[in-house]
């Protein structure tokens, strides 16, 4: 994937939900009756702007697109003509400062409930929960599990996909709960397990749990090579049956998938047939780095039959009254579970390493828009949702610090004073450095770890 793809895409996704939470703060600020002056995507200098509107607010696009703003009318900010004063942020009552500092976060929350009723009505593919053999003496195999049962619901929660089950089962595993499983054959079972690890959550951390995804039995027939990688320069072609790899039958494609991982720079003679002819030849499959560990490939994918996976996928689609119920559901499940990840991480529970940055989110918008329109707006909705619970944290700078400063006032009838929140900005500021540096620091151990 190009670093242009990923960027272009990147920024794409950067304004959509800059635009949406600065949005929601403008809107407010209209109906509260303050006057806004500014409504910028980025930071720095303008790029373009243009006054439009009854008060002459300024649209702005700025240098760096990396954020936003809109700046209202603030008399300690610079002098105010008295015949405006009224329309001031400061002079606005506390509640309805409230509501225009919220107005940012909600706006987001209602933007990924949009995409999550979006993505429901059309109709989103999905694998079925279905699992694969559980290894022997995990705590799957242990309660009975075996390959083809269908998990419907995980501690009460519904799991109509793999992906719904395996963030159920990580935020009960994380959290180191019983975990109650209901099977689509009516049987109940229950996993016992310790607490997963939570150094690296993007890797298989079902796995130990006995989980896996079923995959069905695919035969060793090749269907795609890429040009000018091993398999090509080796003769292979499409329609070619693997038959025996060192002498070694290859009964499936999952067979030969592991003998050439376990094979990085090592040869391998290789038996197939094409045509009802057999041929052999010798191939040295490259070495990759995956996950920290050197393996093997060769560039070269199964013949797929399309019935079989077909068996193995749904289509997760409702009317539109239920899709919005759904996608209201959603947003709020994927809201929690930000906030317990985030919880976690500052008790030590959950390890820092699984906080992403910048490079990551980058790299994700690049790859959900490769994989089509249904990923992106995923992923939109995904971030969007996280957008909006990091902003109503209680730190200085936030949006959930501002909030926290007019609930104090609330409650003892005055105003923060200038002091405190000076202090209070230093603090703000210091933890979100830290918190940025983290970030950064992780997303430059994936991309040099591969």
């Amino acid at each position: 994937m190009s670093v242009l793809h990923t960027v272009l895409w990147f920024l794409v996704a950067i304004s959509i939900l800059v635009v949406a939470h600065e949005f929601g703060h403008y809107l407010a600020a209209r109906l509260a009756g303050v006057k806004v002056l500014r409504f910028s995507l980025g930071f720095g200098r303008p790029l373009f702007s243009r006054r439009w509107g009854r008060d002459g607010t300024e649209w702005s696009l700025a240098m760096l697109p990396f954020g936003g703003y809109v700046k209202m009318l603030d008399e300690r900010e610079g002098p105010v003509p008295a015949e405006e004063a009224h329309r001031s942020f400061n002079r606005a009552s506390v509640w309805r400062r409230i509501g225009i500092v919220a107005a940012g976060p909600v706006a987001n929350f209602v933007l990924a409930v949009a995409f999550y009723w979006m993505l429901f009505l059309h109709g989103m593919p999905a694998m079925k929960p279905l699992i694969g053999d559980p290894p022997a003496g995990s705590p799957a195999a242990e309660a009975g599990l075996v390959s083809g049962d269908e998990i419907r619901r995980v501690n009460g929660a519904d799991t109509p996909s793999f992906q719904d089950l395996r963030l159920e089962l990580l935020r009960a595993g994380v959290a180191g709960d019983p975990i109650q499983l209901r099977l689509a054959d009516g049987r109940s079972v229950q996993i016992e397990a310790p607490p997963m690890q939570t150094d690296d959550l993007e890797r298989d951390t079902l796995r130990p749990l006995g989980i896996v995804r079923y995959e069905p039995a695919i035969e060793p027939v090749i269907g795609e090579v890429l040009p000018g990688d091993v398999a090509a320069r080796a003769g292979f072609q499409s329609g070619d049956r693997l038959i025996t790899a060192d002498g070694a039958p290859v009964a499936t494609w999952q067979d030969w998938v592991k003998l050439v991982r376990s094979h990085p720079a090592q040869p391998l003679r290789i038996e197939y047939e094409r045509a009802s002819r057999q041929y052999a030849v010798t191939i040295v499959p490259e070495t990759v780095e995956e996950n920290g560990a050197r393996i093997g490939k060769i560039g070269a994918g199964p013949k797929i039959d399309a019935a079989v996976f077909d068996a193995l996928t749904t289509e997760l689609r409702y009317g539109p009254f239920e899709a919005l119920q759904r996608g209201a559901r959603k947003t709020w499940e994927m809201s929690v579970f930000t906030l317990e990840m985030m919880g976690r991480m500052v008790l030590g529970q959950v390890s820092w390493r699984n906080l992403s940055g910048p490079l990551t989110i980058a790299d994700y918008a690049g790859q959900s828009a490769k994989l089509g329109w249904l990923s992106f707006i995923g992923f939109l909705a995904l971030v969007s949702v996280s957008l909006g619970v990091l902003n109503l944290l209680p730190v200085p700078l936030l949006d959930g610090g501002h909030l926290m400063y007019y609930v104090a006032e609330v409650l003892t009838g005055r105003p923060v004073s200038e002091r405190t929140m000076e202090i209070g900005s230093r603090i703000g500021m210091a933890l979100l450095l830290l918190l940025m540096s983290f970030a950064l620091f992780n997303d430059l151990q994936r991309l040099i770890g591969g």
